[in-house]
């Protein structure tokens, strides 16, 4: 089946401004075309105190498609990132996602916007995924007042309240028990949603998510805890830091399941399946196995406590963009020039969106005030010998 774009430089500048999978234009059938194709998953589902869900799951060419653009989007973006980080646009902590995008497509295609989404510093993918803008990511990342948290929050914390996604977490573990009350908010309030509350290896011993878990426990909140293996904590391999590295077992009492990360299409069975019990039974946990390309942060070349033949081989056999690619040929969804023009064209809207973001003015040094306090409680600013009154605070 062949696939065609029509494109226009308006429609280019428009496309910056839609959510993630929006800018996907198709004159053939295919774009809306849902017909069902049964993949099996990669490798079966490892499962703990309850009964993994089939390997045989179902999509269609418009999903399949929209996986690849959406996964070849999230790639460029963070690759861009790295270059801007370089040359010093941007500052502070960055952790980059590149190698962990089908986790991010995945749980999107089996969850909705009234679904809650909390995780850590390494969140830049998954806010395109709940409907953010390459101008919102980048203008952020730069300190830009066209960013997603008004050039004020950085690479750590992207924020997007009208789809549920709150954050975009700095301190190791700490969004664990926020993401278990944004679930018992969800009970109180009885709209049949949940929340996935993400967090990485390296925040898998913190006490804090045991004692949120306990409590997700004992009330059966719709909590879905979600431990995003990438097997370094920082530059310590998990078998360094854990005594038990299978994260999917750790709730003890409660069910656990354990997926290939790298698989779109695994990912999106595993979170339907957690979603579905989560309404029914309470919290559940997942663990996914996937792998950063990039060290921690910008900051660790990640060379020097893992193989650079590691890393490669896990891009040979593993990649997540290259299965859904696979996937697309041999079914015949479009050609190898195909999908390499979709690579071309996400280029280009990756490098539309910097220029943009670099035209968006810095935030004015009195927006260091705000969103601090609550507004309207006149709350003052004293200097040092707390007799002069600097400033009424908004």
């Amino acid at each position: 089946m062949a696939l065609s774009y029509l494109r226009s430089s308006s429609s280019r500048s428009a496309n910056l401004l839609k959510p993630l999978s929006s800018g996907l234009s198709l004159r053939s059938p295919i774009s809306t075309d849902t017909t069902p194709i049964t993949v099996e998953t990669s490798v079966p589902f490892t499962s703990h105190r309850c009964d993994a869900p089939s390997r045989s799951v179902e999509t269609n060419p418009k999903e399949l498609l929209t996986f690849f653009r959406d996964m070849a989007l999230m790639r460029r973006m963070e690759i861009a990132a790295d270059s801007l980080y370089k040359a010093k646009l941007i500052r502070g902590f960055c952790h980059l996602y590149d190698g962990q995008e089908a986790f991010a497509v995945g749980m999107e295609a089996a969850i909705t916007k009234k679904d809650c989404i909390i995780t850590a510093y390494r969140d830049h993918c998954t806010f395109m995924g709940r409907g953010g803008t390459l101008l919102e990511v980048f203008a952020e990342l730069m300190g830009r007042q066209a960013g997603c948290s008004k050039g004020k929050g950085g690479s750590m914390h992207f924020y997007k309240k009208d789809s549920n996604f709150y954050g975009g977490h700095g301190i190791v573990g700490a969004q664990v028990p926020l993401g278990c009350g944004l679930a018992f908010a969800q009970k109180y309030s009885k709209d049949e949603t949940v929340t996935f509350a993400m967090y990485g290896d390296g925040a898998a011993n913190q006490g804090q998510l045991f004692e949120a878990l306990n409590i997700s426990a004992l009330w059966d909140l719709p909590a879905i805890l979600v431990c995003e293996n990438n097997h370094y904590g920082m530059g310590t391999a998990e078998w360094r830091a854990a005594k038990s590295p299978a994260y999917y077992k750790r709730g003890d009492y409660v069910p656990g399941l354990k997926v290939d990360g790298m698989d779109a299409l695994a990912v999106k069975q595993a979170c339907k399946f957690a979603k579905e019990h989560a309404l029914k039974s309470g919290p559940i946990i997942l663990e996914m196995d996937t792998y950063r390309y990039h060290g921690h942060s910008m900051s660790d070349p990640g060379s020097t406590y893992r193989t650079r033949d590691e890393i490669s081989g896990v891009r040979q056999e593993r990649d997540p963009i290259e299965r859904i690619r696979k996937l697309i040929l041999s079914h015949d969804l479009a050609s190898e020039k195909e999908l390499k023009d979709i690579e071309k064209e996400v280029r280009k809207e990756v490098d539309d969106a910097i220029t943009r973001a670099k035209e968006s003015p810095m935030p004015e040094p009195s927006k260091l005030f705000t969103n601090v306090y609550a507004k309207g409680l006149g709350v003052e600013s004293f200097g040092a010998d707390r007799k002069e009154v600097r400033a009424t605070l908004p």
